[in-house]
């Protein structure tokens, strides 16, 4: 039935009014986990209401620029629920039946299917990379600007641990430059109750507190430090440039040995 009373503009007017009840009334968060974005759901619903319409019409309508709307309906025909035909020698663009949208679902559980049958062959190789700490080690290297964050490191994890305890093999031609970016760290250690124990390699080294140290005589200067802190085992030495540089490897088992080791050469000293 027309309506010839009634011109074009008005009966648009009608279809915009129904458009933003529509949209008002409709859970839009539904079309949106079909994968519509928000300017697309107004595509849709505006060419639901409005029937055959040319790119300009939808445009005016849904107050977007003609270029976004054609973009958004090649989108909508990709998901079936559009499509086009000419008529004389305009384009037009029509929604589908509504239940259409049955198939987007299906389009997605096509690809979660694609994507599953895909992890099958990538899940081994991430896991080949995937190390939680325990049985292959963990490295991580820093700068020399970067070695406070090693000491850092230290006092948080002994924080958290039950003895609250770390072991120190301290070279005498690095013990000056080690904590010169954190100068008050033995301050923040005694104040955490974290205790040291410290074999000192060569002459120099001084007890602060919280702290016990026996020294091992060396003929060569070798400027390393080794830090044996809960789980982990830092290495700090100098580079060619003669710049520190440090090594932190995660790993219980180093870890471990690197305590059996110290505590049998901290016995006979």
């Amino acid at each position: 039935m027309t309506y010839p009373h009634i011109c074009q503009k008005k009966i648009d007017k009608i279809y915009i009014i129904y458009y933003a009840i529509l949209s008002k009334n409709m859970d839009i968060n539904l079309l949106k986990k079909l994968g519509f974005s928000d300017k697309m759901a107004k595509v849709y619903l505006v060419l639901l209401g409005l029937g055959p319409s040319s790119v300009r019409k939808i445009a005016e309508s849904s107050g977007l620029n003609r270029g976004s709307v054609y973009e958004i309906l090649k989108d909508l025909q990709e998901k079936e629920v559009v499509r086009y035909y000419k008529e004389d020698t305009k384009q037009l663009f029509v929604a589908e039946d509504p239940e259409n949208l049955r198939q987007v679902i299906r389009q997605q559980e096509e690809k979660l299917r694609s994507l599953d049958n895909n992890l099958d062959q990538l899940i081994p190789e991430l896991q080949a990379l995937h190390n939680p700490g325990g049985d292959r080690p963990v490295a991580k290297y820093y700068k020399q600007d970067e070695i406070r964050l090693i000491l850092e490191d230290v006092l948080e994890s002994c924080e958290q641990s039950e003895d609250k305890k770390y072991l120190v093999y301290s070279a005498e031609g690095l013990r000056q430059d080690l904590y010169q970016d954190f100068p008050t760290f033995s301050d923040v250690r005694i104040a955490k109750g974290i205790n040291v124990q410290v074999i000192a390699v060569g002459e120099g080294g001084e007890l602060r507190g919280l702290d016990e140290r026996k020294w091992l005589e060396a003929k060569n200067d070798t400027p390393t430090y080794i830090i044996i802190y809960p789980g982990k085992t830092a290495y700090v030495s100098l580079d060619a440039k003669k710049e520190m540089v440090g090594v932190v490897v995660e790993n219980e088992g180093i870890c471990a040995m690197q305590k059996i080791i110290f505590n049998n050469l901290w016995e006979k000293l």
